[in-house]
C-alpha cells in the first residue's frame, strides 16, 4: 500500500511517499481501507519532532480519518466489514489502510460524507470537550474564538452557538471574518487592525467575554486574557503563532478568571466512558444540523507538501483533508 512515512523529523516536504507492506488486523482491531484522512496544524509540528509527545521516527503520521472495514481480528464486536467508521488513531492514517483498535473508532454518522468524518474527531471533539467539560460554557454566555475561521476555530463557534452562546469570532482578515460570519459568528473582530480587548469590551458593553478560546497563542493571548470579565475561562488549546505564551499572574488574580490547558487525546483516554458520551451528543447536534463540517479543500497525498504549505501559512478556512481514494464509501 501506499503511505506517508516519516524518516527523520523535519519540515513537511522531508516526508516520503513509497509503498509499505499492509498492515493485518490484531487482537481487538479493524482492518480499515481509509478513504479520507484530516489535516491538523500539529502535524507539523510531529513531523518536527516538536509536539508535546513524540513518536521517533520512522512512522505513518496521520490522527483522524474515515473509511471502510475491510476485516476484522478476533473479539470485535461492534463493527464487521463493510461498515462506515471514523476513527482517531495515535498515528498511521497517512495510508491506502490501517489496523486501528475497535475503541478508537465508532460508525460515520449518517449526515456526513467520507471527507466530513475525516474531519470529524480532532478539531470537534477537542472543542466539545474544550466548551462543555472545561469551561462549563453556560447558554447566553459570551464566547470569543482566536483563530476562528482555522480548523479548530470553526468547530468551537458552531458548538458555542449550538450550546446557546453568544460567538465573537476573532481573525486575521475579512475575507476569514465573512467566513465566520456564514458559519453562524454574531460577531466579529479583525485582530490585524483593530485592538483586541478594546473590541470585545465595546461588543459586550464593558461585560467582557465569559470564555476564551485560543488555539493561537502568541501575543493574542495576553491580549484576549485582559478582555475577559469576572470569571472569565481562557481555554489554552494550542499555539498556531509559533510561540507560547507567558500569562502576568495578576491577571487571573484580579478577576478570579482561570486559565484551562485543554488535552482531549490524554482525557479521551483517560475517560472513556464521557468520551463516548460527548460523541453521542454530536452525533446528535449532526442529526438536528447544528453542526456541519466544512471541508473547504482536498488533496491527494501526493500533494502533501503543498497541503502543508497552505495549512502552515494559513490559506485554509474550515477544515481540510487528504482524499485518499477517489471511490467514495
Amino acid at each position: 500500500m501506499r503511505a506517508l512515512v516519516c524518516k527523520a523529523y523535519g519540515p513537511p516536504d522531508s516526508l516520503v511517499l513509497e509503498n509499505v507492506d499492509d498492515p493485518v488486523a490484531g487482537q481487538g482491531e479493524l482492518l480499515v481501507d481509509i478513504h479520507a484522512a484530516g489535516i491538523n496544524f500539529p502535524d507539523i509540528l510531529v513531523f518536527a519532532g516538536k509536539y508535546q509527545v513524540r513518536t521517533e521516527p520512522p512512522f505513518i503520521p496521520g490522527y483522524e480519518a474515515c473509511g471502510v472495514v475491510s476485516a476484522t481480528g478476533d473479539g470485535v464486536s461492534r463493527f464487521k466489514p463493510g461498515d462506515k467508521v471514523v476513527f482517531s488513531p495515535m498515528g498511521g492514517a497517512f495510508a491506502e489502510k490501517i489496523a486501528v483498535s475497535e475503541a478508537h473508532a465508532f460508525p460515520l454518522p449518517e449526515t456526513l460524507d467520507v471527507e466530513q468524518g475525516a474531519g470529524f474527531p480532532i478539531a470537534y471533539c477537542t472543542s466539545y470537550h474544550a466548551l462543555k467539560d472545561c469551561a462549563a460554557l453556560k447558554p447566553g454566555e459570551t464566547v470569543l474564538v482566536l483563530g476562528a475561521a482555522g480548523g479548530v476555530g470553526t468547530t468551537a463557534l458552531e458548538i458555542a452557538k449550538a450550546m446557546g452562546a453568544r460567538v465573537i469570532a476573532a481573525a486575521s482578515t475579512d475575507e476569514k471574518l465573512a467566513f465566520c460570519t456564514e458559519v453562524g459568528a454574531d460577531d466579529v473582530i479583525n485582530y490585524a487592525d483593530q485592538p483586541l480587548k478594546e473590541s470585545v469590551r465595546e461588543i459586550t458593553n464593558g461585560r467582557g467575554a465569559d470564555v476564551v478560546y485560543d488555539p493561537v497563542g502568541g501575543d493574542l493571548a495576553e491580549q484576549a486574557l485582559r478582555s475577559t470579565g469576572w470569571h472569565g475561562r481562557h481555554l489554552v488549546i494550542g499555539f498556531a503563532s509559533g510561540d507560547i505564551p507567558k500569562f502576568p499572574a495578576n491577571l487571573a488574580l484580579l478577576k478570579e478568571a482561570s486559565i484551562q490547558g485543554v488535552f482531549w487525546g490524554q482525557w479521551a483516554t483517560l475517560n472513556p466512558a464521557r468520551h463516548a458520551q460527548n460523541i453521542g451528543e454530536m452525533v446528535g447536534l449532526l442529526a438536528a444540523g447544528k453542526l456541519k463540517p466544512r471541508i473547504t479543500r482536498a488533496y491527494s497525498l501526493d500533494d502533501y507538501v503543498q497541503a502543508y504549505d497552505d495549512v502552515a501559512n494559513r490559506r485554509i478556512k474550515g477544515k481540510t483533508v487528504f482524499r485518499i481514494r477517489e471511490a467514495s464509501a
